[in-house]
């Protein structure tokens, strides 16, 4: 299922949108939002009444926290409040200075610094999705004191002290066991570090929903649960030559592997034909691998002398295809260079780029060029780099990369043209035509393991044959790569994996979550 991501300032406009625009009052959201964290907390930890601490701030996620302790008061909780910073009523926000006024209006005392005591529940409403420095002073060690309580912590819409737009931990960090967000996920939620302090991450509406976009919706989405309907319907009375021709230039003639996994993965994900360009040495490991593939070998003389037998051969391969991966294992050499050339610029099929393919276009400004200026700009593009090889084409450090993940792979696919799978953790998907980028959660720690790219990259390419648009077979292919490694490691354990067992769970991760039979 599709699910909005957004950024602090996109739910800071939805949410002004509901008050100004729908005319939902401020207070009723607050207090929607308390009833539901409410239900949450009860759910998970139980509906015993018990000695509960709320530590607030001062911006709305504070009153949003007070509203959430004075529900729980009135059944029968014992409740202490705390806003950890002097003169708290004057810096309050008018809504959080309505839910002090209404604490006071049932005799409640809300002190300024912590009362040392045994609490079953935390609720961390300190610090919501508008911070924007380090955590610093009483909220500091406020975050601290928790850290250190052995109480259940109830983060209110985001732990105190995540970033909501990078998941980065603002000097220090409340780690929850239930965070109840609300309206839509924040993309820092998603993002690591700060996935690893929300403990189970709930989303609740309280009434800002799509209504509130008013034309302009989030920029980024993602799938959770199954998404059906990722592959092309295919025909019953199709044939091998109608779900998609793939040429696969991969593995040189130290790297058979590379070309394997790659073309497996292509016809794993529903591609009808493989032909494999490689190096003559690979011929006997790929056909005793890989019977269903065809071949086009070659020596490092053929293409070193672009050798006319050869050359009539690829341009034959090339014109039989629907479209090329090149790249996974062939290697830095010039040999290698040659073939990425013909991909690039005497091609016009759709492409994906991937590996060794992606560092010699690094390294090459007249391929970067010609792919930014290709005339035929609705020739489909895919380049598939991890950070490393992303850092050598953006022309950054690895930690640059990671610290602008939701920012450099939108402005490298401009540059270039293409659309940009940027791997990692979280695998961000962008493309400079598109209104929406997409960042992937499925998937888990066992995939960062040898081939893991040459599986996605055939996945996607054989999405890519079977006619399905460059942004539509990067989604599809990170998102059912994902999920495959999800399965493999429900049986192999995320410490025991290889990629081929990802390939082994691609048909599964079809039948869950891809295909139109269960849509």
């Amino acid at each position: 299922m599709k699910q909005y991501l957004v950024t602090a300032a996109e739910m800071k406009r939805y949410d002004a949108n509901t008050i100004e625009k729908l005319h939902m009052p401020a207070l009723l959201l607050m207090e929607r939002a308390a009833l539901v964290t409410v239900e949450e907390i009860q759910r998970l930890y139980g509906s015993t009444p018990c000695k509960v601490l709320v530590l607030a701030g001062c911006g709305n996620n504070g009153g949003d926290g007070l509203a959430v302790g004075r529900l729980l008061m009135l059944q029968g909780y014992e409740v202490t409040y705390v806003i950890p910073m002097e003169d708290f009523y004057d810096r309050c926000t008018e809504e959080t200075r309505c839910q002090i006024d209404i604490l006071h209006g049932y005799q409640v005392q809300i002190f300024s610094m912590i009362q040392e005591d045994e609490y079953d529940i935390v609720v961390d409403a300190l610090l919501g999705i508008g911070l924007s420095k380090s955590v610093e002073g009483r909220l500091r060690e406020a975050v601290e004191w928790i850290g250190r309580s052995n109480a259940f912590v109830c983060s209110v819409d985001i732990p105190s002290g995540v970033h909501a737009d990078t998941g980065e931990v603002m000097g220090c960090g409340v780690w929850a066991d239930l965070t109840v967000t609300y309206g839509f996920r924040k993309i820092g939620q998603m993002l690591y570090p700060g996935v690893l302090y929300q403990g189970k991450l709930v989303c609740r509406q309280m009434g800002i929903d799509e209504h509130s976009f008013f034309e302009k919706p989030p920029h980024w989405y993602t799938y959770h649960g199954r998404k059906y309907g990722m592959l092309p319907a295919r025909p019953a009375d199709g044939n091998k030559g109608s779900f998609g021709k793939v040429l696969v230039v991969a593995g040189n003639e130290e790297i058979a592997g590379a070309a394997m996994l790659a073309a497996k993965s292509v016809f794993r994900t529903g591609a009808g034909m493989v032909k494999v360009v490689t190096a003559e040495k690979n011929r006997t490991a790929l056909q005793q691998f890989l019977p269903e593939t065809m071949l086009l070998t070659y020596t490092e003389e053929d293409i070193d002398r672009e050798r006319e037998q050869f050359m009539t051969s690829l341009r034959k391969a090339e014109t039989w295809a629907d479209c090329i991966l090149v790249g996974p294992g062939i290697g830095m050499e010039q040999t290698a260079l040659r073939l990425l050339r013909f991909c690039i610029m005497e091609s016009d099929l759709p492409l994906v780029i991937d590996a060794d393919g992606l560092n010699l276009l690094a390294q090459n400004k007249e391929l970067q060029t010609a792919l930014a200026d290709r005339k035929a700009q609705d020739r489909p593009v895919i380049l598939t780099p991890h950070l490393r090889e992303f850092a050598r084409l953006y022309g950054c450090t690895t930690a640059q990369v990671k610290t602008h993940l939701t920012e450099y792979p939108r402005q490298l696919s401009g540059k270039l043209h293409c659309t940009v799978v940027c791997k990692d953790a979280r695998t961000i998907v962008e493309q400079w035509e598109e209104r929406q980028g997409y960042l992937n959660t499925t998937g888990n720690s066992g995939m960062a393991t040898a081939g893991s790219g040459d599986v996605l990259a055939g996945m996607v390419t054989g999405l890519l044959a079977q006619g399905v648009t460059g942004m539509e077979a990067a989604v599809s292919g990170v998102y059912l790569h994902g999920l495959a490694g999800d399965l493999a490691a429900e049986q192999k354990t995320e410490t025991s994996m290889m990629a081929t067992d990802i390939i082994d769970w691609i048909g599964e991760a079809i039948r869950r979550g891809g295909s139109h039979a269960q849509d």
